[in-house]
Formats: C-alpha cells, sequence, structure tokens
C-alpha cells in the first residue's frame, strides 16, 4: 500500500521522517530527492534500486539525482531508465533511442522511448524499487507521465515497488483546463483520460492512476496490490507557480529550455498540430512565439486581439534568425494568470487556420495527421465541429463545455491531493 493511501498516513510520514528537518525546510521548498536524502534514505536503505529519471531529475541545489542515488549510503543503483529524450535529454523528439552503457557511472541504461516503452520483465529483474524523478509540465500531452503511467503497470506486474519523488507543477495545482481525453484517442500522448491541463503534481497523478479503477491497463486485482510509494515535498503550495518555489528551472527537453516555453506549452502546444500555424519551435521563445504561413504577424496579432481571450494579449515581436535574415511572430503575453483558460488560444488558432486556409487543413490533411491531432486534443466533438463546420465551428459552446469537465475533474481529483 502507498504511504499516501489516505491523509492520515501522510501525516504520520511527514510528521515521524522530517519533523526534524522542519526548521530548515520552512522557507524552502524540498523535493522528494531532498525528502528523500533527509530522512536517510531509510526508505530505500539496502535495496536494489533502478531510476527512470532525465536532466532536470536533480535535488534542490542541482546536483543529479543519478549522483545523489549514487553515492547514497547503504542504496543499490544498480540501474538506469530513459524517457523520451533519454536521461541525458540530448535525444530528439520523436525519436527511437536505443539502450546502452552509460559511460559517466558504468550503469546499465535502459531505453522507455525506442523498442521498448513499458519496462520489461527482464529490465526489472533483480530490483526492489523503481524510483521515477522526472519533471513533468502539467499537461496531458508532455510524455513524461505516460512513461510514468506504464512503468507503473510494469512494476505491479512484476512485484517490483514503484516511488515516485514528487515535483512542483510549474504552472500550478490551481488551473485545470482543457477537453478531457475520450478512451478512443488514447495513446502515448494521451495516457490518462483527464483535461490536457490536469492541475497535479505527478506524484498525484501516480496517485490518481493507483487508486482509479480502468486507469492502468492491468487487472484490478494487480491494481490493488501494486505497491505504490510517494516521496511527497515540502513546502509546495497549489497556488505556486515555478516563479515562486524559489527553484531553478533545468531543460525538461530540447523544446523546453525555461519556465516561459514550460508555461506556452500548455497554451499553444495543440494549436499548432494542424494547420499553418507554428509556435516558436526553433526560436528563442519556443511556444510563445506564433507564426501564420500565409499571414504577416500585423495581421496574426489583430485577429487574435480581436478574439478578447481572457488574460493574455499579442505583440509583434521582429528579430533577425542566427543567420540575419529579418524574421517577425507574435508574441504570446500573459495578462492576467486567475483568469486565463490556457489551452484557449489553441483553439483559437486552429478556427483561424480554418479561415485563412483553402482547404479547411482539418478535413484535407492526411489520415495519419488527422489522427496524432485527435490523440493530443482528445475530442471527437470538437474533431467534428472543426473538420466539418471550419469557421463555423461553436468554439464557445465547447469552450464552456469543457470547462464544465474540466471543473468536474478538479472537484474529482481532491482525493488525490497531496499538497493544501
Amino acid at each position: 500500500m502507498s504511504i499516501l493511501a489516505h491523509p492520515f498516513s501522510l501525516t504520520l510520514f511527514l510528521f515521524a521522517c522530517f519533523f526534524t528537518n522542519a526548521l530548515a525546510a520552512e522557507d524552502k521548498i524540498m523535493l522528494g530527492i531532498d525528502v528523500l536524502e533527509n530522512a536517510g534514505f531509510k526508505a530505500i536503505t539496502g535495496k536494489r534500486i533502478g531510476l527512470l529519471t532525465h536532466p532536470a531529475g536533480v535535488n534542490r541545489d542541482g546536483k543529479s539525482t543519478i549522483d545523489v542515488l549514487r553515492y547514497a549510503p547503504k542504496v543499490k543503483l544498480v540501474a538506469l531508465f530513459g524517457p523520451e529524450h533519454g536521461i541525458y535529454g540530448d535525444e530528439k523528439a520523436n525519436i527511437p533511442v536505443d539502450d546502452k552503457i552509460d559511460t559517466r557511472t558504468g550503469l546499465p541504461v535502459y531505453s522507455l522511448y525506442g523498442k521498448y516503452r513499458k519496462p520489461t520483465a527482464k529490465m526489472l529483474a533483480g530490483l526492489d524499487v523503481l524510483i521515477v524523478d522526472l519533471q513533468d509540465l502539467g499537461v496531458r500531452s508532455y510524455t513524461y507521465v505516460s512513461c510514468m503511467r506504464y512503468a507503473m503497470e510494469a512494476c505491479f506486474e512484476n512485484n517490483v515497488e514503484m516511488m515516485v519523488l514528487d515535483r512542483p507543477n510549474p504552472i500550478g495545482g490551481l488551473k485545470v483546463d482543457g477537453p478531457i481525453m475520450e478512451e478512443r484517442w488514447m495513446s502515448y500522448v494521451g495516457a490518462f483520460q483527464i483535461p490536457y491541463v490536469h492541475g497535479l503534481t505527478i506524484g498525484e497523478l501516480a496517485r490518481f492512476a493507483k487508486n482509479t479503477p480502468g486507469c492502468l491497463k492491468v487487472a484490478d486485482k494487480i491494481r490493488e496490490s501494486g505497491k505504490l510509494t510517494i516521496i511527497p515535498m515540502t513546502g509546495w503550495r497549489r497556488s505556486m507557480l515555478w516563479k515562486d518555489t524559489g527553484l531553478n528551472w533545468v531543460a525538461t527537453s530540447p523544446a523546453i529550455p525555461d519556465v516561459s516555453a514550460a508555461v506556452g506549452y500548455s497554451m499553444t502546444g495543440l494549436g499548432a498540430q494542424l494547420g499553418g500555424f507554428t509556435h516558436g519551435y526553433g526560436t528563442n521563445w519556443p511556444f510563445r512565439l506564433l507564426v501564420h504561413k500565409t499571414k504577416s504577424a500585423d495581421a496574426v496579432c489583430r485577429a487574435l486581439k480581436n478574439r478578447k481571450i481572457a488574460g493574455l494579449d499579442f505583440r509583434v515581436l521582429r528579430y533577425k534568425n542566427p543567420y540575419g535574415e529579418p524574421k517577425e511572430g507574435v508574441y504570446v503575453y500573459i495578462t492576467n494568470w486567475e483568469i486565463l483558460r490556457p489551452t484557449e488560444v489553441s483553439f483559437h488558432m486552429m478556427t483561424l487556420a480554418a479561415e485563412w486556409e483553402k482547404p479547411n487543413p482539418f478535413n484535407s490533411a492526411k489520415t495519419s495527421d488527422q489522427d496524432l491531432f485527435n490523440k493530443h486534443v482528445g475530442s471527437t466533438a470538437w474533431w467534428n465541429e472543426i473538420s466539418t463546420r471550419g469557421t463555423k465551428a461553436k468554439l464557445e459552446a465547447f469552450l464552456a463545455k469543457s470547462s464544465e469537465e474540466a471543473f468536474s475533474f478538479r472537484e474529482r481529483s481532491k482525493a488525490f491531493h497531496i499538497y493544501p
């Protein structure tokens, strides 16, 4: 059973292990890895450990979790597991990664973004615990949470404990937004039936998966008996954005080098899946700089301003690319985070693309691109609207319904909250 099976267990765990460190931690956030270390690694002493992580898997001082565990007393780190982009974050998106021996540590590295997406019994053989230390973005399509879910299934099936070292949701724990993933569209870019912006930490999402029938693709008996342990943070609150944490950002993937991109991913990521929009990938402003292939930046800016999207403003940004060529785009500014529905701008981008491009890109694209779009958005209702009605798609009605569903999920998911 998880140490966080119910609030009483959480209280006992925090009090027993971390009371002596309360004074040191009260003014700063202690990540899951810090909490584990401050407790003397008691939860994993003498156990054979595998670690699923990436470059952003660091303690609050920036030291790699790999190294923290390698040199921890009475801890046996015997294998590493890498998600998309690999353990060092130097692999390109959507490119399979091979297993290898890590030249720095001498440990085997099993890729979970190559031949296998789910750890095999052979990979897990001899492990007592698989530790997960992945920095998520709080967005359903970012594949690290999918990797976590698949790893949990494999651990439960092979009688290996799974331990999640918790980390902040960089866009906070209050914002929940976007359509809920339909079962028919579930995939590695949508492995949970949750809103696009889910408002949970990766540890809370793991609790949700463990305790929600049907969430894991294993028999209920296996799910219920599987051992999940969450090592919670101390000092983090749901109202905190990343800027409030005092932590340094470490790039979670090549396209997310900074917090601006992490926030932008939740806003513009869906809007460039199909059609002529790009969202700044390859520039200094990934997921914040919008360009449309047939329109000037001034025209795009006017069109988006006219939509009066609550909480956002748009400004033309002119710059030179690395070759000295003049370029322009529209930068997405957040003016009021409290009232912002992050995904709303993406749906406006889609309706503008349907207006500006002939034929409608949402019903003329090849089937594989249409399927990938739906695997990200997750809503048949919206697909039917934008593909058949184009500019006449009932956007406001769809956004209203999505908001209702997101609010309902937010209320249901409180049962899995760890933090106030």
